[in-house]
């Protein structure tokens, strides 16, 4: 399926009753999750809503919506963490439904990333069950809420987020909605730097089609009968006119302004801080490496990787880190096996290229890699093929896994 091909999306209300079972699902597990939290945090003395929504980059969020951009913190190593590293979708959001409710910006943040992880949740279903059926559309859902880093749905962080638009803007994609893909992935653009992977996914889409429709015009062409020899006539084919060509105008139209549309957010934020900071169109990567973030093709995490294999205790923690990201990478090439939709193994791709291959903080990556929702495809098909009562056996024993690993992971000393 890795060419593009486009079926109508069911309606709104019968995709909502499809994608029921999902959703509550999806919700069972997230509740056990921050069941877990609540409980490993109070034995701790520590409070699961500060962590949920008042650390780390749920706090930098906050300050962007409460006071705009502008905060920095110098550190003594002589590092500038800015505000600027933060896309401003989700501070907006905070910033409005704070001034319609009672609610803080942390608060905000919180509802705003509840709601969102439901919008992903069905979102990833739309695409799965469009892709291989419902079945492995339910799956997928499952898969992705109980992932070891799957608390950070439920955190006021912008994965939750940047998982619903690009679920959908992809759906939209694979059912010929190009207006809306575009849109969604603008919005994307504007919620983290790794939008770039939705607008690649809505061009290489794009490209495709424009491509296919060329190659089958070209075939018609060839399949007509040239003029008799001698009659003085001649044959001109295009697809600017002539009947055959009328259809497919306002398609390519909405092909062409989708692929403008789709790389708006992000290239008006990167330019805006840009202009902001008087650094020119790189300004937003001088604000990154004040971060020390980077892309340096995964340099710096072989380094990291390779320095966990000079004491014992670090070399098992590096080899469970060879071992995970030997299996990201084969569940990629699973997924190029299975030929899923172009779109899909576009996006996937370069959300993980993006996570594996930056210089950021390196605890961050299983994080990062949480938006890569297409990988779990494979892995939802296989699960989907046992029986119900053995396949809800193996989420729950995960779930409980998942929920375990995730109170301890918050409240450890660094950020997920």
């Amino acid at each position: 399926m890795t060419d593009l091909v486009t079926r109508v999306a069911p309606p709104r209300d019968t995709a909502l009753r499809r994608a029921a079972p999902a959703l509550l699902g999806y919700a069972a597990v997230r509740a056990l999750g921050l069941l877990a939290l609540a409980l490993w945090s109070a034995a701790r003395g520590k409070s699961a809503y500060t962590l949920l929504t008042a650390r780390w980059d749920a706090l930098w969020y906050a300050r962007v919506a409460d006071l705009g951009y502008g905060y920095e913190v110098r550190l003594p190593n002589g590092d500038v963490h800015s505000n600027l590293a933060f896309f401003p979708l989700l501070p907006w959001l905070e910033r409005g439904l704070a001034a319609v409710t009672p609610l803080s910006y942390a608060d905000a943040g919180f509802v705003v990333s509840l709601l969102a992880s439901l919008a992903a949740a069905w979102g990833i279903f739309a695409v799965a069950e469009h892709v291989y059926g419902r079945r492995v559309g339910v799956c997928a859902v499952l898969l992705w809420a109980v992932l070891p880093v799957g608390i950070v749905q439920s955190m006021a962080y912008s994965e939750s987020l940047f998982t619903a638009l690009a679920a959908w803007s992809l759906y939209a994609v694979l059912t010929g909605r190009w207006l809306t893909a575009g849109a969604l992935a603008a919005l994307a653009g504007l919620t983290r730097p790794v939008g770039l992977a939705v607008v690649a996914a809505v061009w290489a889409a794009g490209i495709a089609s424009f491509v296919r429709e060329r190659s089958a015009a070209d075939a018609r062409a060839g399949e007509r009968a040239p003029a008799p020899p001698g009659d003085g006539s001649t044959q001109r084919v295009g697809t600017s006119g002539g009947a055959p060509d009328t259809p497919r105008a306002p398609a390519a139209v909405r092909r062409a302004l989708a692929m403008l549309l789709a790389p708006l957010g992000a290239a008006g934020y990167v330019l805006w801080v840009g202009h902001h900071t008087g650094r020119g169109p790189l300004g937003y990567l001088d604000v990154q490496a004040g971060w020390r973030n980077g892309f340096d093709g995964g340099l710096a995490f072989a380094r990291f990787v390779a320095d966990k294999f000079t004491s014992l205790p670090g070399a098992l923690a590096g080899v469970g880190l060879i071992a995970g990201v030997g299996l990201v990478v084969r569940l990629y090439v699973v997924c190029v096996r299975q030929r899923q939709p172009l779109p899909l193994l576009v996006y996937a791709g370069v959300v993980t290229a993006l996570a594996l291959c930056a210089s950021s903080y390196f605890g961050s990556k299983p994080r990062l890699l949480l938006p890569a929702f297409p990988l779990l495809l494979p892995l939802a098909l296989t699960l989907s093929r046992l029986r119900t009562s053995r396949s809800a056996l193996v989420v729950g024993g995960v779930a409980v896994a998942s929920a375990v690993y995730g109170a301890f992971w918050l409240n450890g000393s660094g950020p997920p």
